[in-house]
């Protein structure tokens, strides 16, 4: 399957794990809040993309049968892929910050959808995810 690149909403606890990216006018989205997640490497699938990109940018090995939710969409480099997950709360002191961003916090998916600085695809993707899961409800 053909990709370029895969995104993960990760729920720790209630809340969503969002990165600060750097403020480098030659990236998409400088100084925007973004997800955990990245391009391909590889023969790598979606799930494995965004698990590794995750492990790399935050220290955390998110086991695949915690990814709740995926779906891929179409952006002008290709189709990218985006997965939901969940984590308890506890996960958050094994949090490793790497070396791509500012920071990373906790943000209420809420926060999240309404801030300036939210990378819009992202936001789309989240809102989708949050109106599934409410329509299962």
């Amino acid at each position: 399957m053909t990709f370029s690149g895969a995104k993960l909403a990760l729920f720790v606890g209630s809340d969503l794990l969002v990165i600060l990216r750097d403020e480098k006018p030659d990236i998409p989205y400088p100084g925007y809040w973004d997800l955990p997640g990245g391009g391909r490497e590889g023969g790598e699938s979606p799930q494995d993309c965004a698990l590794r990109e995750t492990r790399e940018e935050v220290g955390l090995i998110v086991p695949p049968d915690a990814l709740i939710w995926e779906r891929s969409y179409l952006r002008p480099l290709g189709r990218m892929w985006f997965f939901a997950a969940r984590m308890p709360a506890s996960i958050q002191s094994q949090v490793r910050f790497g070396n791509e961003g500012q920071c990373w916090r906790l943000m209420a998916p809420d926060a999240y959808l309404a801030h300036p600085k939210a990378i819009p695809q992202f936001a789309t993707q989240l809102r989708l995810y949050l109106q599934d899961k409410a329509d299962k409800s």
